[in-house]
């Protein structure tokens, strides 16, 4: 059975989002999420669950190097929880260390200019925390 999914890498003033599918292990980004303090206008969450009708939602956790969790990893645990409760959506959650690392590199290979605020790289990395999932699957 193919899996579809939308993927989040959860901040407190963007919230990344990436779609993707089970068959090909690929994965898209997604217009980032605006949060206030961590709080996504949720209506914005209903419309993109509307339209991709994701079978999963991945959440990425920013687990610290010695996995232990921060409080950022909590929020996100938080975030998903949410997800679920309004939802009704099967959530599951990844590791994500280094995923903002790598997708700075990416976002630089591409000519961005590290201005983060005005171009965020959230969405980047949500695309990488949704194909570490789907290759950790396939394993």
């Amino acid at each position: 059975m193919t899996i579809t999914a939308l993927a989040f890498d959860y901040g407190l003033q963007n919230i990344g989002v990436a779609y993707g599918q089970s068959l090909t292990g690929q994965a898209t980004e997604l217009a980032p999420i605006n949060a206030k303090d961590g709080i996504p206008r949720w209506e914005d969450i209903a419309a993109l669950l509307q339209e991709w009708k994701p079978t999963t939602v991945v959440v990425g956790l920013p687990l610290n190097m010695d996995d232990s969790e921060s409080e950022l990893c909590a929020r996100a645990r938080k975030f998903g929880r949410r997800l679920h409760g309004r939802f009704s959506v099967d959530v599951e959650f990844m590791d994500e260390r280094l995923s903002t690392f790598d997708a700075k590199q990416e976002a630089k290979a591409r000519g961005h200019k590290g201005n983060y605020k005005q171009n965020p790289i959230d969405s980047i990395a949500a695309r990488l925390i949704l194909e570490s999932w789907f290759s950790g699957r396939s394993n």
